[in-house]
């Protein structure tokens, strides 16, 4: 495949060069990094809101010109953006880095009850492995969400394996944000359903495919593939000639949460179009 071709660079003081539809914008300074990464569904408007926001100011005089590459639609904007801001490194960007290592919440049934452990992706394959709930940076982040639950819902954190309990019962059970699971006041199934359901609405959902399918945007008679497997972005094919991004090398157990996030909607609800990727 191409390399990724920048369709259009424009200097700072010649935005009505600028398009109006989809896609990707890079304001390039003086050295080898970028010095910010953005999308938008009109590249012009959003570039024109950068030079209106007085906190940017700094940022768009070191800018010597914008670069662009153009997409089918937001989700190509959507998925490309993401990839260049993990392969450019832009100077300004806080969001979207790569997070090396992820974790997951994963109920395990002991005798007393289901008992929510952190397991990360070295341990299970994520996007393929059922049960899995949240998706945390960190180990602790991943503590800090389940306490938080807990609060909300009246869990107990002893149960929850978070707190240690005595005969008198966790901490929670004295100042009444737990309903006694741990000293069985409450029925323990009750407790866990509770916690189940806490869970549902953070559930990872699996990889619905057996293999890669490519995801397909167009306008007009401009058509672009993008490839994904398992939530990954893998690449693009583009209608348009030289105007490809390239695929990348893809193991089968790699994840990444920005694709999933920004994927796992129009997916699951059957909203865009796919096609599977011959063998």
């Amino acid at each position: 495949m191409a390399a990724l071709h920048t369709g259009l660079s424009v200097a700072p003081d010649n935005l009505a060069a600028l398009p109006r539809g989809a896609g990707v914008y890079i304001f390039q300074g003086a050295g080898q990094l970028p010095l910010y990464i953005g999308k938008s569904v009109d590249i012009r408007a959003r570039v024109m809101s950068h030079l209106r926001a007085p906190e940017e100011a700094s940022m768009m005089a070191q800018t010597q010109r914008i670069d662009v590459i153009e997409t089918a639609g937001e989700i190509g904007a959507l998925l490309l953006e993401s990839r260049l801001i993990k392969t450019q490194h832009p100077l300004f960007n806080q969001r979207l880095r790569r997070v090396r290592s992820l974790c997951a919440l994963q109920l395990h049934t002991t005798p007393q009850g289901q008992v929510p452990l952190i397991v990360d992706g070295q341990s299970v394959h994520l996007g393929a492995t059922p049960g899995l709930y949240g998706l945390f940076s960190s180990r602790h982040a991943a503590t800090g969400k389940l306490k938080e639950l807990a609060q909300q819902h009246r869990l107990c954190l002893a149960t929850l394996g978070l707190e240690k309990t005595s005969a008198r019962g966790c901490f929670g059970l004295q100042i009444k944000t737990c309903l006694g699971a741990c000293v069985g006041r409450e029925d323990r199934t009750v407790h866990d359903a509770r916690l189940l359901s806490a869970l549902v609405d953070s559930q990872v959902e699996v990889w619905p495919f057996s293999g890669p399918v490519d995801l397909i945007e167009t306008t007009a008679d401009w058509v672009q593939k993008h490839r994904v497997n398992n939530w990954c972005y893998l690449g693009t094919w583009c209608s348009r000639a030289g105007d490809t991004a390239p695929l990348v090398d893809f193991k089968p157990t790699d994840f990444d949460l920005d694709s999933y996030k920004i994927l796992v909607k129009p997916i699951m609800l059957q909203s865009v179009r796919l096609e599977p990727v011959a063998a």
